[in-house]
């Protein structure tokens, strides 16, 4: 039999059939031997095999194949620094919700998961949520990260979750998708798809007044099936989000701003650090490449650990 991983809690899986039925399953054992350095070898999206079995008289199913993925996102494990996290496999787009306030959203964490979602060639479209709490510094400074977002070619939405200013865009770029949801935890993911479907009714949280960061209310990633002829994939809060080893020379590729700028560089290989006539380094002393998005891109490039300041 034939399904697609829709629900994912570490052990057991819920994948759904091509007839519509719902069937929990394990993944078969060789799966954990294999050379697979991911925390979660079969991830939420994915298509896979899989048989059902009786044991113990209950009727479960068993995982014995993951069929070639389209794309998928992947980042880091938080706590195993040398295995990868596949948030998600199959996916048509990506919607990061950012906020400038309770809590804040740097450019950083932006730009590395832009990165990420640029290297497996998923589209992302950027929702600048919680509207309707902008103080006029912080809608100023939205109005500024969008501009500058929109100029490398990204699309932006200024929304709120709560009001529904501007949620009937982003159903509309929803239809016949599969689309995924993230964003640290407390910037409004869940509130934004209970406005877009209530009837799945997805527990919120308050934002900590003490931390300024969202509690977690999302515990595994999960994809529902929404009744305008969509699928959204809903995913923890993500603190973090350390990137899988690239190669120093592609990194820049995954800025397109930056690998627009490439050819004019005098050497093929330009790393954009302290080579002569690069054309990246003449744009940011011009203005003409974000200084934002050039320092990401020198973190990821040096390793640095991830920082939002």
């Amino acid at each position: 039999m034939q399904g697609t991983v829709y629900k994912s809690t570490g052990s057991w899986y819920q994948v759904k059939a091509r007839d519509g039925s719902f069937h929990d399953c394990r993944i078969k054992g060789k799966f954990r031997i294999q050379d697979i350095k991911s925390t979660n070898p079969v991830a939420v999206g994915d298509e896979v095999v899989f048989e059902l079995e009786t044991v113990a008289g209950e009727t479960v199913g068993r995982i014995d194949e993951i069929l070639p993925r389209r794309n998928y996102l992947v980042r880091k494990s938080v706590k195993l620094s040398k295995q990868t996290h596949i948030i998600a496999a199959n996916i048509d787009q990506v919607f990061l919700l950012i906020t400038l306030d309770n809590p804040r959203t740097y450019t950083v964490f932006i730009d590395r998961f832009l990165a990420a979602a640029e290297a497996y060639s998923i589209p992302c479209i950027l929702l600048f949520n919680k509207a309707d709490t902008f103080s006029a510094e912080t809608g100023a400074s939205t109005q500024e990260l969008m501009e500058l977002y929109t100029s490398i070619g990204y699309e932006c939405l200024e929304i709120s979750a709560k009001t529904g200013r501007n949620v009937e865009k982003v159903v509309a770029r929803m239809k016949g998708k599969t689309s995924m949801f993230a964003g640290h935890s407390g910037v409004g993911k869940s509130t934004l798809i209970n406005r877009i479907a209530p009837e799945l009714a997805l527990r919120t949280m308050e934002t900590s007044e003490q931390h300024r960061q969202g509690q977690h209310t999302t515990t595994f990633a999960e994809m529902f099936d929404l009744p305008f002829g969509a699928r959204i994939i809903d995913t923890p809060g993500i603190r973090g989000f350390g990137l899988v080893d690239m190669d120093k020379e592609e990194i820049g590729d995954y800025f397109p701003e930056l690998f627009a700028l490439k050819s004019e560089c005098k050497f093929n290989n330009c790393l954009h650090l302290d080579e002569p006539k690069c054309a990246v380094k003449k744009a940011v002393e011009e203005g003409r490449v974000p200084e934002s998005r050039y320092h990401s891109y020198l973190q990821i490039l040096t390793g640095e650990d991830e920082t939002y300041r």
